[in-house]
């Protein structure tokens, strides 16, 4: 029975976490998320504040990121058409979570450098 609770209390740690992680996984989508938060709006900006990341990559993180909800698309239907990105509301849930993983990172780089 002990064995049981134990199995069941896993899984009820284990799903959120991987549901998580499916939203927020890969190597972009933190970086993009953090760029646009200090006040990278265009695609442009965004590309250059991330080093390494191809435009193909960032449209398709941003179309994914659009699709959960973290970020809203806004065109502007000027000539030229512009258009801005910003975070959605919802978005500012994962703020403690990237300082977390920042707070993390820096302590586990003095833990293995040392």
């Amino acid at each position: 029975m002990a064995q049981k609770k134990i199995h069941c209390d896993c899984l009820s740690t284990i799903k959120p976490v991987r549901d998580t992680l499916d939203v927020i996984n890969g190597k972009w989508k933190v970086p993009i998320i953090i760029s646009i938060g200090v006040g990278n709006d265009r695609f442009t900006a965004i590309q250059e504040s991330i080093p390494g990341i191809t435009p193909k990559v960032l449209a398709k993180e941003l179309k994914d990121l659009e699709q959960h909800k973290l970020i809203a698309r806004t065109v502007v239907g000027d000539y030229p058409v512009k258009i801005s990105y910003e975070l959605e509301p919802y978005a500012n849930t994962l703020t403690p979570l990237i300082y977390a993983m920042k707070d993390w990172g820096i302590n586990h780089r003095k833990v293995v450098t040392s």
